[in-house]
């Protein structure tokens, strides 16, 4: 018997959504030395390692700083996942700035940068700079012995990197490793797993591998003055690193958790163009746009970075000084009818006005103790 085609009649129509773009995990070390020009294969700069062993097995030396580097940053706690290992140059000789540069166009995951073997501060200042503006958002971190550092001078490496305001770059002043940096950076990346809770600050953090410094109270006030972090002994119990912070005074933790708010939001709007057949020039489009910047919020909300307070900013469209950011944060956008044609006739949509609260960390405490008879 013969039969019809059933989609004659009922039509089915399979839409399967574009999957979204990963999201950078914020959580990446890259490590530049020399060694990797002789052991890569040609044409590659950098290679991805998951513990030391891995590079032993593919040539590296013991002895090599390469080697000794990824050995201190997988023995922090929690540990580290992943680290990249690039190499500069030498013939022909590239400077160091090219060198990150060249690892950057190889490949875009790793966040923060350290070079081995750095032996003036002109490269330091080079490649704080190429950090400050570099795409994706980066950091470059750095350990100075210079003694310098600990008295009144302004002529280290941590008192010119604060007089430029740089926000990307963090540095260490050690005499004990001349990786320290990269053990609180094993910390960073190790702890950034970007869980529900798990917004951390560097200050009282451990360095696994490291020494404290010996320094007296006079010297530990010019590195906090410079910016310099430094790794202390407090009371011959805790051993801290202090304060946590970049170049410009800035905290790390506000600047990493920044970044990743930062790029939730644009790939979570992005994602909505890419995925839908279409955005409408509407309010009710605009809530679309806003519900993927709430989105993006309610993460930060989630690790800990955001929290609810009163708002002690600028007025912003309904949002007035005083008020209760209840969710710690609030995203908002003017109506369409106030859109100027041109605007309308460009595509444009409405600008969203995002405004967070952050939920900031304890580093020091007074407490009063009133005794009575």
């Amino acid at each position: 018997m013969g039969t019809q085609n059933l989609e004659n009649i009922v039509q089915v129509t399979e839409y399967i959504s574009p999957l979204s773009a990963p999201r950078r995990g914020f959580n990446e070390l890259l490590i530049v030395g020399y060694q990797g020009a002789e052991i890569f294969d040609p044409g590659e700069r950098i290679r991805e390692y998951s513990n030391p062993n891995g590079l032993l097995e593919d040539g590296f030396e013991i002895d090599d700083p390469e080697y000794k580097a990824a050995t201190l940053y997988f023995s922090q706690s929690p540990a580290p996942r992943k680290l990249w290992v690039g190499y500069k140059s030498v013939s022909p000789d590239e400077s160091w700035v090219e060198a990150v540069s060249a690892c950057r166009q190889a490949d875009n995951n790793w966040y923060v940068v350290v070079c081995l073997g750095i032996e003036n501060d002109d490269d330091h200042g080079a490649l704080a700079a190429w950090a400050e503006v570099a795409l994706p958002t980066s950091i470059y971190a750095f350990t100075s012995d210079d003694e310098l550092a600990i008295t009144n001078s302004e002529d280290d490496i941590f008192s010119k990197l604060k007089a430029l305001d740089f926000k990307r770059v963090v540095g260490q002043y050690s005499t004990q490793s001349e990786y320290a940096i990269i053990a609180i950076m094993g910390f960073a990346m190790g702890a950034n797993t970007g869980l529900a809770n798990t917004a951390y600050t560097l200050k009282f953090k451990g360095e696994v591998g490291v020494k404290v410094e010996d320094l007296t109270q006079t010297q530990v006030g010019y590195l906090d003055k410079k910016n310099a972090n430094v790794y202390l002994n407090y009371s011959n119990y805790y051993n801290i690193i202090q304060q946590g912070k970049m170049a410009s005074g800035v905290f790390f933790d506000e600047v990493i958790n920044l970044d990743m708010l930062r790029n939730d939001i644009q790939l979570n709007v992005m994602d909505l163009f890419y995925q839908k057949l279409k955005i409408p020039q509407t309010d009710a489009g605009q809530v679309m746009i806003i519900s993927a910047c709430n989105n993006a919020c309610e993460l930060a909300v989630d690790r800990g970075f955001l929290a609810p307070g009163r708002w002690t900013g600028d007025n912003i469209l309904n949002l007035m000084y005083g008020d209760t950011l209840v969710k710690g944060y609030v995203c908002q956008s003017e109506s369409y009818d106030t859109q100027s044609q041109a605007d309308r006739e460009a595509r444009k949509a409405m600008p969203v006005y995002i405004s967070i609260k952050e939920a900031g960390a304890v580093h020091s405490i007074t407490i009063g103790v009133w005794v009575n008879r």
